[in-house]
């Protein structure tokens, strides 16, 4: 069996979120989604709409998705691919390159997805504002 690891935020749950899922889960058997917590989101100077429990919910519910573990530090990855057989790690095409993942092609295979264009949560958050500001004038 082959097994597939992705690592985000999942906020505010979109079609982006869905395809990342959907292909991560075509490159193996499983797929494990690291989900950043609350706490380690204040780490990393970014907000969540909905709290940890509630995005897991989310996630949860989702076809693609076989199982939902927390994200809490940026050095937990070697641990999770060995803990949880890890073959893949899969992230969306902005983390190409970074030394947040290369290191991990030691211990399992790393793959980059492209984004699905046009969608975002930071852009969803931020038209979400606008009408809100809109709509309290």
């Amino acid at each position: 069996m082959k097994r597939v690891l992705t690592y985000g935020t999942f906020d505010m749950l979109h079609e982006g979120h869905i395809n990342l899922l959907r292909r991560a889960r075509e490159l193996g058997d499983y797929l494990v989604v690291a989900l950043s917590t609350d706490e380690f989101n204040t780490i990393k100077g970014k907000s969540a709409f909905f709290p940890y429990k509630k995005r897991k919910l989310i996630l949860e519910a989702v076809r693609y998705v076989d199982l939902v573990i927390p994200e809490e530090t940026w050095e937990q990855k070697i641990d999770d691919i060995n803990n949880y057989n890890i073959d893949i790690v899969v992230m969306g095409s902005d983390w190409a390159g970074s030394k947040r993942f290369e290191y991990l092609r030691e211990y399992a295979e790393v793959v980059y997805l492209p984004r699905t264009r046009g969608v975002s949560s930071t852009k969803i958050k931020r038209t979400c504002g606008n009408l809100l500001r809109v709509a309290g004038d």
